[in-house]
């Protein structure tokens, strides 16, 4: 099941005879939008977890979010129910403080704009965390700043780059779900950043290569199963790191965006929510053109979808990707699915 090879083109989820639980040791859990919004557990998402380590899957939770320490979100998990420990913990802070130290001596003051499970992060790898660009610092390292965050940190980090300091950002989500819908995230702020000065940043959150060695360095995982709700991060980095995926509909992606996704954003597996990693996943079987998942049958003719069946409703999606991601082939599927989305309650 894992695609060591990047040259693969996804045209079907993947069916699985056994739980996900089973097959794989280890679960690499996103946190926003897949066990939490908001800082309430997502339907399901408990339980789910229960049984999963109990059954003997290894849960490590690994998130772009910079903001709280791992001490921080283990607190959190447990209070929801998840007994979790800070070495469950793997954030971004913790990738683009490596990153940063693999090139600077033991020692160097870096711009902190961020809060503190960054600042947190910085010094586990012998980095000095300073405030402002008067400190002399010899890099920025740029993560999610809260709600609160006031624009004089943006402002702050803008002086220091436009100097040509070395900048680093934890991630560039531009987005968060929260408990009151999507938010700007700290690709947002970066933005501003690049806005302002005409640079880019150096990046260690998921997609990108750091996060997934830092993550491999922490949970010694032999078996993993990547699980998030992001395509451009969760789904892609495990595509680029040659590892299995399983991608839960209770985040920021739509049923339209899996259907339209890019070979890299194509999830070996598709569930509604964590339960998933409870069940075997249905094959998606294909046939002059058709793909079947559970009772639905899905094609695309003549430059439309054709959906036929009844049954579950995520099983329908299923087989709708099969007949979206062949249609799209290396690409995306431009097929408006508006209609048939809409059959299946999506």
């Amino acid at each position: 099941m894992n695609q060591s090879a990047r040259t693969d083109v996804r045209t079907r989820p993947e069916g699985c005879e056994q739980p996900l639980s089973v097959v794989y040791d280890t679960a690499l859990l996103d946190l926003d939008g897949v066990v939490y919004a908001g800082g309430a557990a997502i339907p399901h998402a408990v339980e789910s977890l229960e049984r999963a380590r109990a059954g003997g899957m290894h849960l490590a939770y690994v998130t772009n979010n910079a903001a709280r320490t791992p001490e921080t979100v283990a607190g959190h998990l447990t209070e929801l129910g998840i007994p979790a420990s800070p070495e469950d913990v793997i954030n971004s802070a913790q990738a683009v403080a490596r990153l940063i130290a693999d090139e600077l001596p033991a020692g160097s003051r870096v711009l902190l704009i961020g809060t503190e499970g960054l600042r947190v992060a910085l010094r586990e790898r012998g980095l000095v965390p300073v405030e402002s660009v008067d400190d002399d610092p010899v890099a920025v390292a740029q993560g999610y700043g809260g709600p609160e965050m006031p624009w004089s940190r943006l402002m702050e980090a803008s002086y220091a780059v436009a100097r040509g300091l070395p900048w680093f950002a934890s991630n560039t989500d531009l987005t968060i779900p929260t408990g009151r819908g999507i938010a700007p995230g700290n690709g947002s702020a970066v933005e501003v950043v690049k806005i302002a000065t005409g640079r880019e940043p150096r990046v260690a959150g998921k997609p990108q290569p750091p996060m997934h060695r830092e993550t491999v360095l922490r949970t010694g995982a032999e078996r993993p199963l990547v699980v998030g709700d992001r395509l451009d991060t969760d789904i892609e980095g495990a595509y680029a790191g040659g590892v299995d995926s399983l991608l839960v509909l209770t985040g920021v992606t739509t049923a339209a965006q899996v259907l339209a996704a890019r070979p890299e954003h194509r999830a070996t597996y598709v569930a509604e929510d964590l339960r998933g990693l409870l069940e075997g996943q249905p094959e998606v079987s294909v046939s002059g053109g058709e793909f079947r998942c559970g009772g639905w049958t899905a094609s695309v003719v003549d430059g439309e979808f054709v959906l036929d069946g009844d049954g579950a409703a995520v099983d329908g999606l299923r087989a709708l990707c099969g007949a979206a991601w062949a249609e799209g082939g290396d690409g995306s599927c431009g097929v408006d699915a508006g209609k048939v989305l809409a059959r299946l309650g999506w």
